[in-house]
């Protein structure tokens, strides 16, 4: 039985004017995930500890910057320096996050993550010789003609030719279209910033899944350059959002898969 709990009233730590002086994919992802969730994030600040899988995506995803940035500078692969690199921002990551472990779940976390790193390395399409055009740049476009906030983000990397990749971990072997739609606001995101940084579009947008199997496998989806209609798309979202912080919007959107994992469950239960 759940025991009742008062209801738990706290002052904004984040006021809507600032929410509104840009945006970003994560924080429109987000919203059209829950709006309460987004409350509790961005409006309260609440944090909570990093989850075991949140901890083992992070530290994949440091690496394989960290190994884009080695092609991208000297063109080679040092082995030697990407297990230190994993080892240390491992900790540095466990330490800031506070990572809260089951017996024994650590090490085999730790050794998944860098099972995912090698499988990775052995099925990428990337050769070891390509130069990236640019690796987790940060960017931003004006989008104020627009009527709609700055939109700022960091693109993973960009492959010659303009080729966008965003690197993903994953319990389960994606479809390639759904990969795209519950994809899509953040690769369109990713295609805007592009665009206005170099001033021409991108040639095509790709999801690298590192999926956490018992034999981790890699699965690249290849997705066409972001089209008019789901720019408008994007921008539609763009106006909900601005629209939800200024109604105050934070009615919560019970989802039977989403809910079970938010680390804000307990608060939704217990708002307003």
């Amino acid at each position: 039985m759940i025991a009742a709990v008062a209801p738990v009233i706290r002052k904004p730590s984040t006021s809507k004017v600032n929410l509104l002086e840009y945006v970003s994919a994560s924080r429109l992802s987000t919203v059209q995930q829950c709006k309460l969730k987004f409350y509790f994030r961005y409006v309260l600040g609440l944090s909570k500890p990093r989850t075991p899988a949140l901890h083992v995506g992070s530290t994949v995803h440091s690496v394989l910057q960290e190994w884009s940035l080695m092609r991208w500078r000297t063109g080679k692969c040092d082995m030697d320096h990407l297990k230190r690199h994993f080892a240390s921002r491992w900790e540095e990551d466990e330490k800031e996050s506070k990572v809260k472990w089951d017996d024994g779940e650590e090490e085999s976390s730790k050794q998944a993550a860098w099972a995912l790193l090698e499988a990775y390395w052995s099925q990428t399409p990337i050769a070891l010789n390509e130069k990236p055009e640019a690796v987790e740049v940060s960017v931003d476009a004006d989008l104020t003609s627009h009527g709609l906030p700055r939109l700022v983000g960091i693109i993973d990397l960009v492959r010659p030719g303009g080729r966008i990749v965003d690197f993903k971990t994953s319990a389960q072997t994606p479809n390639a279209e759904r990969a795209g739609h519950l994809n899509e606001t953040q690769l369109s995101c990713y295609s805007v910033l592009y665009r206005a940084a170099v001033g021409k579009n991108e040639s095509g947008l790709e999801l690298h899944h590192l999926v956490k199997l018992k034999t981790p496998k890699l699965v690249v989806t290849a997705l066409a350059p972001t089209s008019e209609q789901q720019l408008t798309r994007l921008f539609r979202v763009m106006e909900s959002y601005v629209s939800t912080l200024h109604r105050q919007d934070w009615i919560p959107s019970p989802n039977p898969m989403s809910c079970v994992t938010c680390e804000f469950f307990n608060e939704c239960r217990r708002w307003p």
